[in-house]
């Protein structure tokens, strides 16, 4: 295609938004209301995931090693879990800090206890996929010199069902708030379209070709998508840089912690904007089909 020719076609699509300005209206107004829907639910969905994969990594095994186990038992034991495979990270406490952890958390009255420890060693131990920490724990749980293995039996199960759903929830919804947005879209657009039905039959008539016509709607509706796209970029940026400068010092040791502004912001923007461009060329393509058979 000439350049003189794109140079029209661009020139026709601006001055149609002029023109039509109450149908631009709305379905700028349609475009911008659904992606903020859409741009909303998907920094709320992806924190969430965030969270829910923080939760998945916090999930760890705890090996108790028998009391009577001498240092090089527990050496070889924390060597053996340290080789199983799908162990991602092993750290070592002694049955000393373990105690002071105790006294931490029940009171100084376990004090007592520092002369003569029960207690045995104990090995953290994490899984390199936290969906399979129920099994590299029943094999770690064979091995010699493990007085108890401890990881949440059967309360991790339920929960990794748990944040499974939400994701899958999560994700159904995204697609059926994207499908409503275009249908919603594509029909305000063929609102547009259909107004202006005669003019493109009378261009049809003149011996315009069909990619003559369709070009400067296609145009007009990557504008629609733009336009569109402006006002939700703007508020959710603002809102979340506003809400991430706010409250993530207050969750730095926290187990849920937002996702950072940069370059997460720049990501969902560049969606947004993508979105906003593929739903208005979709629905100007598909409303100005059905005149291009005269």
């Amino acid at each position: 295609m000439k350049a003189r020719t794109m140079g029209r076609h661009l020139r026709e699509s601006l001055k149609s938004l002029g023109r039509n300005s109450w149908m631009t209206f709305a379905s700028v107004s349609a475009v911008t209301v659904t992606l903020l829907l859409v741009g909303v639910f998907i920094v709320i969905m992806m924190n969430l995931n965030q969270l829910a994969d923080n939760l998945e990594n916090d999930v760890e095994i705890k090996v108790i090693t028998e009391p009577a186990a001498d240092a090089d038992a527990v050496k070889t034991l924390e060597q053996q879990v340290r080789k199983t495979p799908g162990v991602s990270e092993v750290v070592h406490a002694t049955k000393d800090e373990e105690l002071e952890k105790m006294i931490s958390s029940f009171g100084d009255e376990l004090n007592l206890y520092k002369q003569s420890n029960p207690l045995g060693d104990a090995l953290y131990v994490k899984a390199t996929d936290p969906h399979k920490t129920a099994e590299v724990a029943r094999k770690i749980d064979t091995y010699d010199n493990t007085y108890q293995v401890v990881y949440g039996e059967g309360k991790i199960e339920k929960l990794f069902n748990v944040l499974n759903m939400s994701r899958n929830i999560g994700m159904v919804l995204i697609l059926a708030l994207l499908f409503t947005a275009m249908f919603l879209i594509s029909n305000t657009i063929r609102l547009t379209i259909v107004a202006r039905g005669r003019e493109i039959e009378i261009m049809k008539l003149v011996g315009a070709t069909n990619s003559f016509v369709r070009i400067p709607f296609v145009l007009e509706g990557v504008w629609l998508g733009v336009l569109g796209s402006i006002i939700p970029m703007v508020i959710i940026s603002v809102s979340y840089y506003e809400l991430y400068s706010q409250w993530q010092p207050r969750l730095q040791n926290e187990l849920f912690q937002l996702l950072n502004a940069t370059p997460f912001i720049i990501q969902v923007n560049a969606l947004l904007l993508f979105m906003g461009v593929f739903i208005g060329v979709w629905g100007s393509f598909m409303s100005v089909r059905k005149f291009l058979r005269v």
